[in-house]
């Protein structure tokens, strides 16, 4: 018994340790030793943007890693207890050997965020399609569902720019997610969504059919990552009818970038200067045309076509409440028969089967 339990925790240390080296765990506890030093040092307050930027890479490398750490003690302290060779824990020892064994196939998951941005925070842009209030009243469900999931995961969400409709729902809404494999997660949510229900907007109560955009771009915070000539940029400044004081109202604060080669449009009035405007929307268009770039396997921007990305293509996922009840993702081919639990932020068995799939 006890040297089959030995060949089990052996195997068991063997695949934690394959999915430490991939994940660069020893790199990243480094990284985060150094980042201590910095944070620790009362100096970096001069610069509170700097000091922010790296309190939050900090906390986020340390959700990451210390889950990993925690299961190797775990894994090293059965090797101490199996070393006793006290038959009378061989069962105990059994059933913790399996749970650490689903404890690290849960952990195991995050090495599907392969991509170069998987781990990049994100940006979520909901757009109403054609049809009015009907549309924008979906495209509030689908914020409503965005912002439920994010606080479930206990993702950090930063609202950038919202449009409200003038009866009901939003025209667009913009938000920051900020946390682990960000993009890497909600990556699969980037494409049209479709709902079909009976309209609570009309007196015969008709079925109706509705779709909204939901982009998700990543956070580039590296300039080397996308290289944007300024010539291809057409800056415009204007007032901002966002919230943030009268001195927003008053003062030429709003950004609208437009870059001309491929004329994609990111306007921002939701900080408070014009400098934080511009920084945001030049953050929003990098990853815009990063999207696009997948979207059209172009080798560089440069590369890049105009009114040739997935766009208003066909849907990812259709949302049908009438006449019977039922989600289903056309990619994956995975439903849900509890749209309304769905729309309430449960949408992680999406996620991991797209990831499954690709």
């Amino acid at each position: 018994m006890t040297e089959k339990l030995n060949l089990r925790l052996e195997t068991l240390r063997e695949e934690l340790q394959n999915a430490w080296n991939k994940l660069k765990i020893d790199q990243k506890t480094q990284q985060i030793s150094n980042l201590e030093e910095i944070t620790a040092d009362p100096e970096i307050w001069h610069n509170p943007e700097y000091a922010k930027t790296q309190n939050e890479l900090l906390a986020k490398l340390t959700d990451e890693v210390q889950p990993w750490q925690l299961l190797k003690v775990q894994i090293d302290d059965l090797v101490d207890l199996i070393a006793l060779d006290d038959k009378s824990l061989n069962k105990e020892i059994e059933e913790q050997i399996s749970t650490l064994q689903d404890n690290l196939n849960s952990l195991k998951k995050t090495l599907r965020f392969t991509g170069k941005f998987d781990q990049s925070d994100a940006i979520l842009r909901i757009t109403a399609g054609v049809g009015g209030t009907e549309a924008m009243d979906w495209a509030s469900m689908l914020e409503r569902m965005y912002l439920r999931w994010a606080e479930r995961k206990k993702l950090k969400v930063a609202h950038l720019e919202r449009s409200t409709g003038e009866e009901a729902g939003i025209k667009t809404a913009v938000y920051e997610i900020r946390g682990t494999n960000a993009y890497g997660l909600l990556k699969s949510e980037h494409g049209v969504h479709r709902l079909v229900r009976l309209s609570p907007f009309n007196a015969d109560n008709l079925r109706q059919t509705s779709f909204a955009l939901v982009e998700i771009l990543p956070v580039v915070e590296n300039n080397d990552d996308i290289k944007i000539d300024d010539k291809d940029l057409r800056i415009d400044v204007y007032h901002s009818g966002g919230h943030g004081g009268q001195s927003v109202n008053t003062t030429n604060s709003a950004v609208r970038i437009t870059h001309l080669p491929t004329n994609t449009v990111v306007a921002i009035q939701n900080e408070r200067s014009q400098l934080q405007n511009k920084e945001k929307a030049m953050e929003i268009l990098r990853g815009k045309l990063l999207q696009m770039q997948q979207e059209q396997h172009a080798e560089s921007i440069d590369k890049l076509r105009a009114g040739e990305s997935a766009k208003w293509g066909q849907q990812i996922r259709n949302y049908v409440l009438q006449p019977y009840k039922l989600v289903k993702d056309t990619r994956t081919k995975h439903e849900s028969k509890d749209p309304d639990g769905v729309l309430d932020g449960k949408i992680d068995d999406f996620i991991d089967a797209f990831l499954e799939m690709s």
